[in-house]
């Protein structure tokens, strides 16, 4: 009978799986197509559970695809009390999404949801807490904070997790409910479940993240619970440990003494000697250490987010020794997808702009590829630049190789990076700056003007730093004016010729560089004519400084207009008579002849004149009010020939260094604001020394040997200690199996111990022969009894 009930079971159930996975297969292929609202409500009226749960997904599947099925409220709300945990699942599916819209009819599940939080099974029971907080009504706070306590005392840590995972929700839901809410989530903290835990501290990160006072007491608990966590449980504790050793573990150093190795015949003058000459290291908590060993593992985890909040800790907290061990598995996040990779580029960027040497060993990992995105290689062309002035001198010509490679590409965007990447590192090497200047002369005869725009701003950076030995590339630059196309490549070398015109006086050539400019003056673009302009402005105050007059000022009027100019007529000169200003007095009195210099100015001053741009003429009347004085040329020399402060080209990402690392604000960066996206929040400073908490705050905890004593020891560890504790070959009173070790003897006791033993041995043997010379009749019946206890025996056993 039994064979057969249990076959008829199994068919049962067979044919149940048989007719779920058909109306699976059913509902799958017929997905799009919309049943009647009738025979929606009629499957939900049902009474059979299959065609209920025909009927629900068919809801759900509507409600997914944000078709209105507000209709079927009540037909579905009713459906709360059924025994079928699939229902209930949809159910409060449905619930969560249309509580708001009907509340009052969403208030008459709220008793059986109660009813739910008795149930016998922990997955009904959190499902019911989760549902309850879910329901947006605030007229429930006070049912939901009941609830909440009432999942606190519950076995099931699946069901305090839930506990914990309602609170933010009954928060935003009243907030007046916080003092309860407040004790909560000090219970929860000290939850010896570490998946319970980490809820709770996302809780407590919600509601109440300055309440640094709850955390003292379960501070070490959840140091030693955090690598046991779930991802997001670790993430969020990371930083609570992050904020609160800010708060709570004032930043101590102390100066640590250098070993010359050369012993001094004093040792207090070479003890003075070393402390001045020692570094400061940073002194660690025995907390704040007990955390950053802990977190240690969690750098393998396979979580890119954890390896992130880790190296976040390290560089924040830890010191140089803790920030290198985390440099490797951040580096090992590349290997990741282009998303991760691109995420952890910019972190990467972060730690390597605090500690670029740091990463000099992993230079290989940021060639560019073929494959790269543009975001991942401009990233990658930032970090070989950060890292090439701490290379060695093999790794800095690999990095220039690759530079220049990509200088000679197609991709323009990848081609002006590269030039750009060239000029950080001359700015940061200055050994190689003649390599990286040979490099960038190399693309000024190239078709493309942008680049060779890009370039020549490089290369006016590079003589900017030492002017002096690149007279010839003046020169070379100025040849290439005839080729040269581009307007902002035309005012970059028009602006270096007049800013290093002076440097030699006997081989200047500014003046005919001028010359031959103003002759096309009028077709060239703007940038360039304001640079004519201002070149023209310094060549004729290097000509004013040059004749050092001593006499004042003489007003003169030119004879004939036409010497001043070039020949072409002089249409149009009616007004530049009345204008003109005072000039110097030539050396020779006698002639008429006037200075080249002084012609082309009055020249150029001519041209820009009848402009059409009101910029260039503007421009045109300060330099002309400037230099209108000859023997009075402090002012213009002060503003035209004052050397220029050598420019500084910053790495791209040095303006998210005020963003805290695995911020979404750090990979926004500029774009963010000045304080990053809404919601971002910076660590507070380090608490100054005698601010901080007592430290026996902490001491509240579970002892380390208690909380070692209750946690499940592995068999590898229980062996290990066994053998430690049992040496074999030692003295040891128990033939070296267990036992406390003996104390070393002395020849003396161990001639005593044996003394006793030999009086023992014999007190005994006297004490047997008088039991044996007077037997009892008690010994008697004993034998009897254990004779007829062993036939006893021995029929049990047949």
């Amino acid at each position: 009978m039994e064979s057969i009930s249990r076959i008829t079971s199994l068919l049962e159930s067979a044919r149940e799986l048989t007719l779920d996975a058909a109306q699976s297969a059913r509902s799958s292929r017929s997905s799009t197509k919309n049943l009647p609202a009738v025979q929606v409500k009629k499957l939900l009226d049902s009474r059979n559970d299959r065609d209920v749960l025909d009927g629900l997904r068919k809801v759900i599947s509507m409600m997914y695809r944000s078709q209105p099925c507000l209709t079927f409220f009540s037909s579905v709300v009713k459906n709360v009390a059924s025994p079928n945990i699939e229902i209930k699942k949809l159910v409060y599916i449905y619930l969560l999404n249309h509580a708001e819209q009907e509340p009052d009819l969403a208030l008459l599940s709220i008793n059986t949801i109660q009813k739910s939080l008795s149930d016998g099974n922990p997955q009904v029971r959190a499902l019911a807490l989760k549902t309850m907080s879910g329901i947006r009504v605030p007229v429930i706070s006070q049912i939901v904070s009941l609830a909440i306590k009432k999942g606190l005392g519950d076995m099931s840590p699946y069901v305090r997790k839930a506990a914990a995972l309602a609170i933010p929700k009954c928060y935003r839901l009243d907030p007046n409910t916080l003092p309860q809410l407040l004790d909560y989530v000090s219970n929860l903290l000290g939850d010896k479940q570490y998946y319970v835990a980490g809820a709770a501290v996302k809780a407590f990160m919600e509601i109440c993240p300055d309440r640094i006072d709850l955390v003292h007491k379960h501070y070490r608990s959840l140091v030693k619970k955090l690598v046991d966590m779930d991802e997001w449980g670790q993430l969020v504790t990371l930083r609570l440990m992050t904020i609160y050793s800010r708060k709570c573990f004032p930043k101590r150093t102390r100066r640590v003494k250098k070993n010359s190795g050369n012993k001094g015949f004093y040792g207090e003058e070479e003890e003075q000697e070393e402390e001045e000459t020692g570094e400061e290291i940073q002194v660690l908590d025995f907390d704040l250490e007990l955390l950053l060993k802990s977190i240690r593992p969690l750098l393998q985890s396979r979580n890119a987010a954890v390896v992130v909040a880790v190296t976040r800790c390290y560089l924040n907290l830890g010191t140089a020794e803790y920030i290198n061990s985390s440099i490797g598995p951040l580096i090992a996040l590349l290997r990741g997808p282009q998303d991760i990779q691109h995420i952890a580029l910019y972190n990467i960027v972060s730690v390597c702009l605090t500690r670029p040497e740091a990463f000099v060993k992993y230079a290989s990992h940021f060639l560019v590829r073929s494959t790269d995105p543009r975001q991942v290689w401009e990233l990658k062309l930032e970090i070989l630049t950060l890292i090439f002035p701490h290379s060695d001198t093999y790794m800095k010509s690999l990095i220039l190789n690759e530079l220049e490679h990509f200088s000679r590409g197609s991709d323009k965007d990848l081609v002006r990076e590269a030039v750009r990447a060239i000029g950080r590192c001359s700015q940061s090497d200055a050994k190689t700056s003649a390599r990286c200047l040979s490099l960038l002369l190399k693309q000024i005869t190239s078709l493309d003007g942008n680049l060779v725009a890009e370039s020549l701003t490089v290369i006016r950076h590079l003589i900017q730093q030492d002017p002096t030995p690149h007279t010839n590339t003046v020169i070379k630059l100025a040849k290439n004016l005839d080729t040269a196309t581009n307007p902002r490549a035309r005012a970059s070398i028009i602006w270096l010729v007049g800013e290093f015109a002076g440097i030699d006086g006997e081989n200047n050539i500014a003046p005919d560089v001028l010359r031959i400019l103003a002759k096309g003056f009028a077709d060239e673009s703007e940038p360039a004519k304001l640079q004519i302009i201002l070149l023209a402005a310094k060549v004729y105050l290097h000509h004013l400084n040059s004749l050092d007059i001593q006499a004042e000022p003489v007003k003169i009027i030119p004879a004939s207009l036409h010497e001043f100019l070039p020949s072409g007529g002089n249409e149009g000169f009616a007004d530049f008579k009345d204008s003109a200003e005072t000039s110097y007095q030539p050396p020779d009195s006698d002639t008429d002849f006037e200075h080249p210099i002084v012609t082309l100015w009055k020249y150029v001053l001519l041209l820009a004149r009848y402009d059409t741009s009101y910029d260039l003429r503007d421009r045109t009347r300060l330099y002309k009010a400037l230099l209108a004085v000859p023997s009075s040329t402090q002012l213009a020399s002060l503003m035209l020939l004052a050397p220029k402060p050598v420019p500084h080209t910053p790495s791209p990402s040095e303006g998210r260094t005020t963003f805290t690392l695995g911020s979404a604000s750090l990979v926004v960066g500029e774009n963010s604001g000045l304080h990053g996206l809404r919601g971002y929040e910076a660590l507070p400073d380090w608490i100054q020394a005698g601010l901080e908490p007592d430290p026996s705050l902490r001491d509240t905890d579970v002892s380390k040997a208690e909380y070692e004593s209750q946690r499940i020891v592995p068999a590898g560890e229980r062996l290990d200690s066994v053998i430690k504790d049992t040496r074999v070959g030692s003295p040891l009173k128990t033939n070296g199996f267990s036992g406390p070790p003996a104390k070393e003897q002395t020849l003396d006791d161990w001639l005593a111990e044996s003394a006793e033993e030999e009086e023992t041995d014999e007190e005994e043997t006297d004490e047997d022969a008088e039991d044996s010379e007077e037997p009892s009749e008690e010994a008697d019946e004993e034998e009897d009894e254990s004779d007829d206890d062993d036939g006893e025996h021995d029929r049990l056993v047949n």
